[in-house]
């Protein structure tokens, strides 16, 4: 009988995750696909789930945190998941493929409803120890997602249950010295309270995520309220290369929407007085390229995504 896997070997599997790049973009949709499967296990659901009912759940994970702006497919890390043999798909070998591609069609998959999940030998660590389960979503979010939205991704995943660890020393650090840098104040609202000595609600943003190599320095940071702290991360708000405020055309709503977003579109940002310390055009492109919902929508990029391994 082959050796099971030890529970770091799982880890370093998850770690590994080739997510689908192109031109500087990374999409993160099987680390999504990940998540939700964990939420599975986690809630004592069958190993195997058929594609439609993943399908649905992982759509709307893909519409929130995967690439912004476009199309979302959720077949592709359905089954190109397997090449990470942290995947197994049941009855497919039989299914109508794309056109030169090994990939079978989208409709045949819903059509038959082929079934998917974890391997028995990983279901089964997962269940048995739910620790080691928590570490590995824990890890897809460190690797894949800015820590701003790990607690909201971690309950759309169905796993709200799991304890989000207290910041690294490298990680205050970073948040003392960019707060500092721009008068512990929002550079996009100015808001600037206080309870004693303490901000209240204010937060360091890394323009360039961690997750995709951005660097604990200033100009790799903002500082940020909580809301806009959020709406940055999630693609609402950006900065354009002169520093002037860009409010998506996709945000929409009623009370707060005039007076925390739109009457700031098109506004210079409050920035640290030593200019040295602004943010990078080069950190600020990214963030505009890969996490700002563009006013007008590109090319859907990820369509020759099926024979790339996303």
């Amino acid at each position: 009988m082959a050796q099971s896997l030890h529970s770091r070997e799982i880890l370093n599997k998850i770690r590994e995750v080739n997510v689908w790049k192109r031109d500087g973009k990374r999409a993160p949709h099987k680390p999504l696909l990940i998540l939700l499967a964990l939420g599975r296990v986690m809630r004592g659901e069958d190993r195997l789930a058929p594609f439609p009912d993943i399908e649905q759940k992982l759509r709307r994970l893909l519409e929130e945190f995967g690439l912004p702006g476009h199309s979302v497919h959720p077949e592709y890390p359905f089954w190109h998941l397997q090449s990470e043999g942290l995947w197994e798909i049941r009855g497919a070998e039989n299914l109508t493929r794309r056109s030169g591609n090994k990939q079978p069609l989208v409709s045949e998959l819903r059509a038959h409803e082929i079934p998917g999940g974890f391997p028995e030998e990983i279901d089964r660590a997962f269940r048995e120890d739910p620790l080691l389960a928590a570490e590995a979503a824990l890890t897809v979010l460190q690797n894949h997602f800015p820590e701003s939205l790990h607690a909201e991704i971690l309950s759309a995943a169905g796993l709200s249950h799991i304890l989000l660890p207290r910041l690294h020393e490298e990680q205050i650090l970073f948040r003392e010295a960019v707060l500092d840098a721009y008068g512990r104040a929002c550079a996009l609202c100015g808001y600037d309270v206080r309870l004693g000595r303490a901000a209240l609600g204010l937060g360091a943003a890394h323009i360039q995520w961690r997750p995709a190599g951005g660097p604990d320095q200033i100009a790799n940071g903002l500082a940020l309220c909580a809301i806009h702290h959020r709406a940055f991360d999630r693609g609402a708000v950006s900065l354009d290369a002169d520093y002037r405020i860009l409010v998506s055309d996709r945000l929409a709503g009623r009370i707060g929407f005039e007076e925390w977003f739109r009457s700031l579109a098109g506004r210079e940002a409050r920035l640290p007085q030593d200019e040295a310390l602004a943010p990078s055009q080069k950190f600020l492109a990214w963030h505009h390229d890969n996490v700002f919902w563009h006013s007008a929508t590109p090319g859907d990029t990820m369509a020759g995504a099926a024979g790339a391994g996303l």
